[in-house]
């Protein structure tokens, strides 16, 4: 059935299509001659003269693989791992460097660094959900990236790259697509772009998309009776059929003034919208009878606004390339979310219901939900001068200043409670995160590049940082609830906690919104990275290269005030690899291992506060490569990974230097050898297309085929063994297109065979039954939820240059 704005989307589709002049296209398109030019090293050179694993997927390439998001690429990133709970909320991982983080807003930074253009967007709870539209390329760095690119990025780098303004013409694009989703929905995008040059040295680039994702996974009726007040509650006023969709709009325009000859301008300004509703997990417990089907008692929304300027300005001075750049990013997400399963098991196995009643006395429903707002401001520059790159010498060095601020807010909402256990100055919330946490680190950085002959050349990098982090605010219940987190635990001007003195004078609230300060910390370090590269030309298109690079990502406050600051963490990598061409041919591989020490190890303790210690050691080891063939019309590309990623030493409860985890109050949590969880040992791709002339039309057929192998879900021995492991799936893609003169047409299906894989797996439960099972005798145990793959969609696009 099609809705109010799907009907909008055809007929403003339509009409662009037919009423859109065909103009002669002022700059023609480039050439394929195979080369893609990359800027990993912060200087544009081919991909096959970079000493690195790099991938790249440039505009075309994106546009030919239905490529619209984060997890559409990362599909044919052999190296990259995504885990997903929803549009907005992705974290990528490179390598197998995971250990299982929850991406709280109190946790670890994460392990890979996210660039837009010059800029790094990575933030706290994942990266920007970009739409994929008029980016020149997409590139994939593997291994630490620290030396030149800084905190988080210790594992790898995803960079995506706009395309510039250009003075050689006037010229856009406009495409549309209407397409339909298994189980589902219908859905569409719209997205345009125009470059004008406003003079012979003034030109802009104006860009702008609207995309519906249609739902396809069903909120089904359900009600539940809490055990301790007999309370029954249902969710009749949320049951839908495809509830969880989701409409993207955004756009981006950016001025390229040529000063002169050597002097650039490049002011940028991007913004998006993205408004979600209900969840992309489908059900495993109780009430649930099939896939695609879930059952919640609250409202599932989301709503992630952000908008990011930037300015970089390049130029020579002498023989010298000055780069300037800076940017600043303002993201707030508003979100709500159902949290009935903890009441609802809680009360099951403790009574947990006892506790919640309205002045009069009388039991209320203890059904909760969340509604959360994450406020986010960044800010950074960088300055860096490069040596002509036709030297025997060559540097590359400069500095750089990053701050981040995250003002988090998190309401966990029971209707009706009385005044004596409501947080203070909240309407009905039995918990509140009110907190301002901010991430500071600056650094100063170089390489330098010695031919010590015409073959061979060593490099060597270095990068001096120092980072300071601090975490304040208020979190927890009311003095009323609780004796121990939340009010009882504010402080006083003289150190003591209002539990222990409450006539003290209480200490400055340091966060708007909150009733009072219990948490107050901040921690710094400062230390220095290094890479060493050795590359060695066997002829001119082809090289061998040997790296040892390390990476490292900043530490961090527990909020809990028992636990101290976890410290920076730092992964090793030792690699050996190859870049060749042979004629139609091209094969590029690496070897490597990574050893990651001092690991970041986050977990949920009591009152499901994220916990988060350096207490372990890793090793991975692993080989990718990818292969590309072309002749004719006929292209072959492929590429494939393997990862052994696993613990060195024992995971205990209460970390210590010996990793020994029989110590009084100690616990074994994962024993050595353990695999690390998220990323599949085997990941892999193939793409196949025939390019061929139809009927006085160009036209094509592809088939993309992708295979995650079996993945582990948690690092923990008992948790493990409670959400099990994520099974392997494959899916395939498949278009057949015709192109005329300025018009494309496509049909295509992604998921063909409408596989059901799944990205990630949690759990709502009562940690100590959470194994038990749910069922209606007794449900004491806990419900799973899987996100799993958008199922098969299949649909048309149209499209026009001018």
């Amino acid at each position: 059935m099609l809705t109010r704005h799907t009907v909008r989307l055809a007929l403003l589709s339509t009409t662009l299509l037919v009423s859109s002049p065909v103009w002669a296209q002022a700059a023609a398109d480039e050439e394929d001659t195979g080369e893609i030019i990359v800027t990993a090293q912060k200087r544009e050179e081919s991909l096959q003269k970079v000493p690195m694993s790099i991938q790249a997927i440039g505009t075309e390439k994106l546009d030919q693989l239905q490529v619209k998001e984060l997890g559409d690429f990362v599909k044919f990133l052999p190296s990259v791992t995504v885990q997903t709970a929803g549009p907005g909320f992705s974290q990528v991982y490179f390598r197998g460097v995971a250990s299982g983080e929850n991406a709280n807003h109190s946790a670890s930074l994460p392990t890979v660094g996210t660039y837009l253009d010059e800029m790094p967007i990575t933030t706290i709870q994942g990266a920007l959900d970009i739409h994929a539209f008029d980016l020149a390329r997409v590139e994939a760095l593997a291994g630490p990236q620290g030396t030149l690119y800084g905190a988080s990025s210790m594992a790898g780098t995803i960079k995506m790259v706009t395309n510039k303004p250009d003075t050689s013409g006037f010229y856009g694009e406009v495409g549309a697509e209407l397409n339909s989703v298994a189980h589902g929905g219908v859905g569409g995008v719209l997205e345009a772009f125009i470059n004008a040059p406003l003079s012979d040295n003034i030109a802009v680039r104006a860009v702008g998309w609207y995309r519906k994702d249609a739902g396809y996974i069903d909120n089904i009726a359900g009600s539940r009776t809490y055990a301790t007040s007999g309370v029954t509650h249902n969710n009749a006023a949320f049951v839908e059929k495809d509830y969880n969709d989701a409409e993207t709009i955004g756009g981006r325009i950016a001025l390229g003034i040529d000063l002169n000859e050597d002097w650039t301008l490049r002011p940028t300004l991007m913004g998006q919208v993205q408004t979600v509703h209900g969840s992309f997990s489908q059900e495993r417990g109780l009430h649930v009878t099939r896939k695609l089907t879930t059952t919640q008692y609250n409202r599932e929304y989301s709503k992630d606004k952000w908008i990011q300027a930037a300015l970089t300005v390049e130029g020579k001075i002498g023989n010298w390339d000055l780069t300037t750049t800076g940017g600043y990013l303002v993201r707030k997400d508003r979100t709500e979310s159902d949290y009935s399963d903890y009441s609802f098991f809680y009360d099951a196995l403790a009574g947990y219901g006892a506790y919640f009643y309205d002045n009069g006395g009388a039991y209320v429903s203890p059904n909760q939900y969340i509604q959360g707002g994450d406020s986010y401001k960044k800010y950074f520059g960088e300055m860096r001068v490069a040596s002509p790159q036709d030297s025997s010498l060559r540097f590359i060095g400069g500095v750089f200043i990053q701050r981040q601020a995250h003002n988090i807010t998190q309401n966990y909402i029971i209707d009706n409670i009385a005044d004596a256990i409501t947080v203070p100055g909240t309407a009905s919330d039995i918990w509140l995160t009110k907190q301002l946490r901010v991430d500071r680190d600056m650094a100063a950085f170089g390489e330098l590049a010695f031919d010590v002959t015409d073959k061979l050349t060593l490099t060597g990098g270095l990068r001096v940082y120092k980072y300071k982090n601090s975490l304040q605010g208020f979190f927890g219940y009311s003095s009323g609830y609780s004796g121990k987190t939340g009010v009882a635990a504010c402080l006083n001007t003289d150190g003591t906690t209002f539990k222990a003195n409450p006539a003290g004078t209480p200490a400055p609230i340091l966060v708007a919104g909150s009733p009072c300060t219990n948490v107050n910390k901040t921690t710094s370090d400062s230390d220095f990275i290094h890479k060493l590269n050795a590359t060695y030309k066997i002829t001119d298109d082809a090289l061998v290269y040997a790296t040892w690079s390390r990476g490292f990502r900043p530490g961090g406050i527990n909020r809990r005030g028992t636990l101290p600051p976890y410290g920076a963490d730092q992964l090793d990598n030792f690699e050996f690899g190859w870049k060749s061409s042979w004629g139609r041919l091209r094969w590029n591989g690496a070897i490597f291992q990574e050893n990651w020490d001092n690991i970041q190890l986050s977990f949920l303790g009591a009152n499901g506060l994220t916990e988060i210690r350096n207490a372990g050691k890793a090793r991975i080891r692993g080989i990718e490569t990818d292969i590309s063939y072309r002749t004719g019309g006929f292209s072959l590309s492929a590429g494939a990974s393997y990862n052994d990623a696993q613990i060195r030493r024992d995971f205990c409860k209460i970390a210590n230097a010996t990793f020994d985890c029989t110590t009084a109050g100690n616990a074994l949590l994962a024993p050595a050898g353990a695999r690390l969880p998220v990323t599949s040992k085997v990941k892999g791709n193939a793409i196949a297309r025939y390019e061929f002339p139809l009927g006085g039309m160009d036209g094509h057929v592809q088939l993309a085929v992708n295979h995650n192998g079996k993945r582990t879900s948690d690092l923990r021995t008992a948790e493990q063994a409670i959400k099990g492991s994520l099974k392997a799936y494959t899916t395939a893609d498949l278009s057949f297109g015709i192109e005329k003169g300025n018009w494309t047409a496509e049909l295509f299906a992604t998921n063909l065979f409408n596989t059901s894989g799944v990205v990630n797996t949690g759990v709502q439960c009562v940690e100590t039954v959470c194994g038990t099972g749910v069922t209606a005798s007794t449900p004491t145990g806990g419900v799973f939820y899987d996100s799993i793959i958008r199922p098969r969609l299949i649909g048309l696009k149209l499209g026009t240059k001018f």
